[in-house]
């Protein structure tokens, strides 16, 4: 995990400076400046919760947002609940590829990293 980290306090997601960086890179390669990186829990997956994430550009009145040195992490309040104090990364490793949680209020969670409960 990155050195750096952000402290979010709207939503309480935490992001770590290389994946802020990635971030800003996706959202200038999508060409939109109003995207922002929403994050999401919903029921599902084979631990019981997953996680979705993905750019948007819309936003509801309700979601809790945060804004880290230029890009936005939008979450919904409902899903805040499970979030507070999860850390997003950023690994570019032979492993691992991609945006990470390490989220502390995961009792446990599924092989595949998405699943939580």
């Amino acid at each position: 995990m990155s050195d750096t980290i952000d402290v979010a306090p709207a939503h309480g997601v935490i992001m770590t400076q290389a994946a802020q960086e990635k971030l800003k890179k996706a959202v200038e390669a999508e060409g939109n400046p109003n995207l922002r990186l929403r994050m999401e829990v919903k029921a599902g997956g084979c631990a019981g919760l997953q996680y979705d994430m993905w750019l948007d550009e819309n936003s509801d009145e309700n979601d809790l947002v945060v804004n880290y040195d230029g890009v936005e992490v939008i979450v919904d309040p409902s899903s805040a609940l499970y979030l507070s104090g999860a850390t997003i990364d950023h690994e570019d490793t032979i492993m691992r590829q991609g945006f990470t949680i390490d989220n502390p209020n995961a009792t446990g969670s599924c092989a595949c990293g998405n699943s939580f409960n």
